[in-house]
C-alpha cells in the first residue's frame, strides 16, 4: 500500500469542504466564501485540484493555477495551495504545487505567485521548486496588512543540477 496522496480534479461537490478548510486557514486573512470557490473554479483559464488521503476520501487541500495569454506567449499564475493542518508535513503542498507546475511546464509558461513575507515553509518550499522573489507587495494581505513577496519560476522550471525536495 502506498503512503502517497492521491492528486485529482477539484470538483463543484468538493467546495463546501474547501470553503470549510479555507475558513480555518486563512481565518485572519479574508478566506474566500464558497461563492468565490464556485466562481474560481468555473473560470475557464483556471485549473484547480485537490489532494486526498486515498481515491474518494475527502479534500486534505486543495490549489489552483490560472494559464493566461496566448499560446505562446502564456503565463502562469498560482492563486492558492492550502493543506488541512493535521495533513502538514506529509508532503501534500509539494504534491499540489508539483501537479500546477506540471500544467505551466506544459505551456513552456513562466509561474507567478503570492507568498507572505514571514511564511517561511512556503517560501522554502517554492525556492526548493525554481521559484525567486522578485519584488514585495506590501500590506497585501487584508485585513492583516501584513506584506507578500511576489516569486516567479521561469518557463521550463529548473536546472537538472537543482535539487527539488
Amino acid at each position: 500500500m502506498s503512503d502517497l496522496p492521491v492528486i485529482d480534479a477539484l470538483t463543484e461537490a468538493d467546495l463546501p469542504r474547501c470553503a470549510e478548510l479555507e475558513a480555518s486557514i486563512f481565518a485572519d486573512e479574508s478566506p474566500w466564501p464558497l461563492s468565490g470557490f464556485v466562481a474560481e473554479l468555473r473560470a475557464p483559464h483556471n485549473r484547480y485540484f485537490a489532494v486526498r488521503t486515498a481515491e474518494g476520501a475527502p479534500v486534505a487541500g486543495y490549489a489552483g493555477i490560472s494559464v493566461l495569454g496566448p499560446v505562446g506567449g502564456r503565463e502562469c499564475e498560482i492563486h492558492t495551495i492550502a493543506v488541512d493542518p493535521v495533513h502538514r508535513g506529509a508532503r501534500y503542498g509539494w504534491a499540489l504545487l508539483e501537479t500546477m507546475l506540471a500544467v505551466a511546464d506544459a505551456e513552456s509558461a513562466p509561474t507567478f505567485l503570492e507568498v507572505r513575507t514571514d511564511n517561511r515553509p512556503a517560501i522554502d518550499l517554492y525556492e526548493r521548486s525554481g521559484f525567486r522573489v522578485v519584488g514585495t507587495r506590501r500590506n497585501y494581505y487584508q485585513p492583516s496588512g501584513a506584506d507578500a513577496f511576489t516569486m516567479v519560476r521561469p518557463a521550463g522550471g529548473m536546472s537538472d543540477q537543482e535539487e527539488r525536495p
